[in-house]
């Protein structure tokens, strides 16, 4: 019976010896692993499983953050990452270009009576496959003459609300790829400083990020977008505000004048004076990108460095229209890793948002006469033609 007894005793410490261990374990590897932020969930939540460009990127971000991997770990210093937005972190289509329909909106709808007839010409015969390009972009530095910064600013930030006819339940502001959002805060939760480099004039490109999803992630020094002439108020008409002092009160305003279309070699060329060292990663979606990615993608660049494009093949969550076998050839032919909207994201927007049955609505009137109404919904109800 006492040794019965004593077998039971030793049996149950036993079992808290063994519980002990168990627990000093899982402990242990909490302490390792970070319990619960384990690099194999890292972009488990947007992506699918077996998406290719996901395991490229974790790769990547795992061994250049690795210490002691002294050949191809960089410093938290130099993990710069560019992003161009439209077309990579958001949605770029008509209808939802953000900047394109806020001109739109700007000479059409909200402010008819602040801009030229020419201006209004010009917004009205925006089509589908329009052409972004600097010639557009000088028509949107005059419509925004005179205006302060802080007055784009609020009227991009206010025209976010408002809703795209190309999808159900979306605002434009609410058109950010959620994959693409992920994949912003998983680099900046392993130390990566991450820079917008946009099309889109810079003001209005710092709008947008400031009120989307990656606002935490983005601060507005870090926003490079094409650039409009901006001078002190009252000294528009001077070649250069050189001799002018700024006092308490003045107020910066655009002058109607055009800087420059951050596209093409245009993007490298700001990185570089403005950042002024090589990124190390780079994702864009179009053409107008491969020279940013060119530039990371450069023998010279001191570290390991990766390239990613968004290739818009998914025609039923969105309104892609490229083809993935031709896009993926070719941009891995150059040095990039292709994504693919159809089958690389498990998710694109959040619910409720939806594909509308048809991109854009053009009038009967449009169809008969070629009439210069804008192929904008919006508009036409308002009478705007």
């Amino acid at each position: 019976m006492v040794n019965k007894e004593m077998k039971i005793r030793f049996q149950g410490k036993k079992n808290t010896y063994l519980a002990l261990i168990m627990m000093m374990t899982l402990l242990l590897g909490c302490l390792i692993t970070g319990c619960g932020k384990q690099k194999n969930n890292a972009l488990g939540s947007y992506w699918t499983t077996d998406s290719a460009a996901a395991e490229s990127l974790r790769n990547y971000v795992s061994m250049v953050t690795n210490e002691k991997d002294k050949e191809n770990y960089i410093p938290k210093e130099d993990r710069i990452a560019v992003f161009d937005m439209d077309g990579t972190l958001t949605c770029e289509t008509y209808y939802t270009y953000y900047d394109t329909m806020m001109f739109i909106n700007y000479c059409l709808i909200d402010h008819p009576e602040s801009v030229s007839e020419e201006l209004k010409d010009a917004a009205a015969e925006i089509r589908p496959g329009y052409t972004a390009g600097e010639e557009l972009a000088r028509n949107f530095a005059k419509a925004y003459a005179g205006m302060t910064i802080k007055e784009l600013y609020d009227y991009a930030v206010e025209f976010g609300q408002k809703e795209t006819d190309s999808f159900k339940n979306m605002r434009y502001i609410d058109g950010f790829y959620e994959p693409m959002v992920e994949v912003v805060k998983y680099l900046y939760d392993n130390d990566f400083t991450i820079y917008v480099i946009s099309g889109t004039e810079r003001t209005t490109t710092r709008a947008i990020v400031a009120n989307s999803p990656i606002k935490d992630y983005v601060s507005p020094s870090h926003v490079i977008g094409t650039e409009f002439e901006v001078k002190v108020k009252g000294n528009e008409d001077i070649s250069s505000n050189m001799d002018y002092k700024y006092v308490d009160g003045d107020e910066l305003v655009f002058t109607g004048g055009f800087i420059q279309k951050n596209l093409n070699a245009n993007k490298t060329i700001w990185i570089e004076r403005e950042i002024g060292q090589y990124p190390v990663l780079a994702f864009g979606n179009s053409g107008s990108d491969t020279s940013m990615m060119n530039y990371v993608l450069d023998s010279r660049n001191p570290y390991p460095s990766q390239a990613y494009m968004v290739v818009a093949d998914d025609d039923v969550r969105e309104w892609g229209k490229q083809d993935w076998s031709e896009k993926a050839a070719q941009y891995k032919e150059m040095g990039y890793v292709p994504i693919s909207m159809k089958n690389d994201f498990l998710e694109i927007y959040p619910e409720p948002i939806e594909r509308a049955d048809e991109q854009y609505i053009e009038s009967e009137e449009n169809k008969a006469a070629d009439s210069n109404i804008i192929l904008f919904p919006n508009a036409i109800a308002k009478g705007i033609g």
